[in-house]
């Protein structure tokens, strides 16, 4: 099997004339790496002509240990003597003019996880916006889908409910590379970036992560191993409610519970259900910071037994719904603010639309939900054919 390339390792082989004479600023994180995992912003001053004069960073900040809605603030890297510049610090999402004064092109390297809500994705178009606005070119280094490029899954996004979390239409699971992602989104949403793509060597799109074979680097503090990844596109709805997503542990988002639940009893809820692809063990945790703190949660593990049937968003939207159902006057809806929102309840930004909620809170079968998303997922595989890379 041919070693798979990522788009830095690309530009750093072959591509390398494509900086020269250039003035480059860097949106990158922890994540942006080589295979030999040399960071992206030592590998790219390393080229010839090239000067490095600014670095960007999104949202958890360039070393990626910021916790999730935190502000991160200015800073100066010292090693390579260039201003790191925040693209989360209050409510200044994308650069200023000031910030790209001395930046020719913008290089984005950012390690995505394949779900609408991660906010990497919208960090790099709302920089594209500016960079359009300013004309600076911008060149995205592409990095897989560690959900791999064909399943589909969730609803489309409704415009009233954008947000950081979903600024434009799109499916909750998209099946697209960040690269691929953007130009759809720059081409569909008429931003005008002069975008250049520079695409992975030997990526297919029925891979997972690891058929890769390339080294993980958590891209954020809560992404520890693919195997978040792969149950985020479901496990994020909770951040829209009062269950602990299992944040402050070693297992987020795969560990879910709340201190009024029954572990056992939910367990057994959900494994009548006879969700696909998964297993659900009762369990107790107790988390060490954010939701219910040093408190014990009850709850269940989700257990992955086969990732070709498993479908993330469903199996999580009926989790709540037992949960909800086991402890109607405990569960809570988050209440604002969400990712700079204050009048929206956070689990309605998260899912793109109030449907969802309305659906859990009438009682509607969690196979009626999935069928409703449906034709809106056709409709989008036909849209983003023209945008894929890889076959």
């Amino acid at each position: 099997m041919t070693p798979v390339r990522v788009g830095l390792d690309v530009l750093v082989s072959r591509l390398g004339s494509l900086l020269a004479g250039r003035r480059v600023g860097v949106l990158c994180h922890q994540a942006s790496v080589t295979r030999d995992l040399t960071h992206a912003a030592d590998a790219i001053r390393k080229l010839r002509r090239v000067r490095l004069t600014a670095l960007f960073g999104p949202e958890h900040g360039l070393a990626g240990v910021v916790q999730d809605h935190v502000h991160v603030g200015r800073a100066r890297d010292r090693a390579r003597g260039v201003p790191v510049y925040s693209l989360y610090g209050g409510r200044r999402l994308e650069p200023t003019r000031a910030m790209l004064r001395d930046v020719d092109v913008l290089v984005v390297d950012l390690q995505d996880v394949g779900a609408r809500y991660y906010t990497y994705a919208w960090t790099t178009v709302l920089a594209m916006r500016v960079c359009a606005r300013e004309g600076t070119p911008v060149v995205v280094l592409d990095r897989p889908n560690p959900l791999g490029g064909e399943q589909l899954e969730g609803n489309d996004a409704d415009p009233r409910f954008a947000s950081f979390v979903g600024l434009y239409p799109l499916p909750i699971r998209h099946g697209m590379t960040i690269a691929e992602l953007v130009a759809y989104h720059n081409e569909t949403q008429g931003i005008g970036c002069d975008l250049t793509v520079v695409p992975m060597a030997g990526w297919r799109r029925e891979m997972l992560w690891e058929d890769t074979e390339l080294p993980w680097v958590a891209p954020s503090p809560n992404m520890p191993t693919p195997d978040t990844a792969r149950v985020y596109p479901g496990g994020c709805l909770l951040e829209g409610t009062n269950l602990s997503e299992a944040r402050g542990t070693t297992r987020p988002f795969e560990w879910v519970g709340a201190p009024y639940l029954d572990g056992p009893r939910l367990a057994a809820a959900l494994e009548r259900r006879g969700l696909p692809g998964a297993r659900f063990r009762p369990i107790t945790f107790e988390p060490m910071f954010q939701k219910w703190a040093r408190r014990a949660c009850h709850g269940v593990q989700v257990h992955v037994t086969d990732w070709d049937r498993f479908r993330s968003y469903a199996a999580y939207v009926a989790l709540i719904v037992e949960a909800r159902r086991q402890a109607p006057r405990a569960f809570r809806w988050k209440r604002p603010p969400y990712e700079y929102q204050w009048n929206k309840l956070p689990i309605d930004l998260i899912a793109g639309t109030d449907r969802i909620r309305r659906a859990i809170e009438r009682g509607t079968p969690v196979s009626r939900i999935e069928a409703s998303w449906r034709p809106a997922l056709a409709a989008f595989a036909r849209a983003r054919r023209p945008y894929l890379l890889y076959t």
